[in-house]
């Protein structure tokens, strides 16, 4: 079953992109706060599966091999962590799924999955692609939905979708009929027993408004998820986008949220939000918030996959050795 993951990950590389981000930040200085408190019905600490045969462990297999020994044990300081996996839109998602599903239930973890195949997606920017209509949308979150069965999942559904309607960068007469299929995409996620879905909503430089996002998170069915994720492939500090989340949790009637810490260690370089130089992995994956309405700290983005084909790095969604390692190398611990 690992070897499967393997060769179905390096079939879907280019489906593992990591969605578009505002092109603005801050200079925040990044925090964290640890408790014990159990947060979604998931045990203290990280429950999350971790992949072991990720392209980080695989690069620290040959590291080793070639006696580059620090290199190694720095980016292992990505292999032995949990992050997401995103099932390519142009393959069928059910053997992925399935397999890291199944690998996870033996482990007693929890995958965590993002699904990335809206039509129109990224509005034709570093992931454009997506499904080609409504009804091949809804077919790949189907065949997605019960690939899970009844295995403990996390699902974040949709990068960039919902602020991308708020920032105009999809075009208006694609956006009702992306709010319903986000809708029913949440419906049919939330028809597996252990399945956990987080509506994406941007990150706190993007709609830096809150209450420009709760309408459209309302439409696109919100009430039925089991919150929203923030931060996805993008650097704001854990202090930024807890507070922004707080904020729009409040004005969603107390929804809870999810973060992704995995590249926001030393917060965003202004004006660079694609591949930006000297940033740093982030809190590792926990359910150690200090905050109620926070579930977890999360590694949605995977962390030495490209953002697009800028400042030196590959297509989106390849893998990076050379990012990964100043990642890894930047890093706290």
């Amino acid at each position: 079953m690992r070897r499967l993951i393997h060769a179905l990950a390096a079939l879907a590389v280019l489906g593992l992109a990591g969605g578009c981000s505002s092109a603005h930040g801050r200079a925040d200085t990044a925090s964290d706060t640890g408790d014990d408190t159990t947060k979604a019905g998931y045990a203290a600490g990280s429950p999350f599966w971790v992949d072991p045969e990720s392209p980080a462990a695989r690069q620290a297999q040959l590291w080793e091999q070639q006696e580059r020994k620090e290199d190694a044990e720095l980016i292992r300081r990505i292999a032995d962590r949990p992050v997401a996996l995103w099932p390519a839109g142009e393959l069928d998602p059910a053997p992925m799924v399935r397999a890291a599903a199944s690998a996870a239930s033996e482990e007693g973890k929890t995958a965590v999955f993002v699904a990335y195949n809206i039509p129109h997606r990224d509005c034709g920017q570093h992931s454009a692609g997506g499904a080609e209509d409504a009804d091949t949308y809804r077919d790949w979150i189907g065949q997605f939905a019960d690939a899970l069965g009844e295995a403990e999942a996390l699902v974040v559904l949709e990068p960039d979708a919902v602020a991308h309607v708020v920032d105009g960068c999809t075009p208006g007469e694609y956006h009702a009929e992306r709010e319903q299929l986000l809708s029913e995409a949440i419906t049919r996620l939330k028809q597996q027993p252990n399945t956990k879905v987080y509506l994406d909503a941007g990150n706190a430089d993007w709609i830096r408004e809150p209450d420009k996002l709760v309408e459209p998170l309302q439409r696109a069915g919100i009430e039925e998820a089991d919150g929203f994720a923030l931060n996805v492939s993008n650097f704001q500090t854990n202090e930024v986008t807890t507070e922004f989340g707080v904020q729009l949790s409040e004005a969603l009637d107390g929804k809870h949220f999810v973060v992704d810490t995995s590249r926001n260690g030393n917060g965003p370089l202004p004006g660079v939000w694609c591949n930006p130089p000297g940033r740093a992995l982030g809190t590792p994956p926990t359910t150690h918030t200090g905050e109620q309405a926070l579930d977890a700290y999360l590694w949605i983005k995977r962390p030495g996959e490209s953002d697009g084909d800028c400042e030196g790095g590959p297509d989106a969604g390849r893998w990076w050795p050379e990012y990964a390692l100043e990642l890894a190398r930047n890093a706290e611990d």
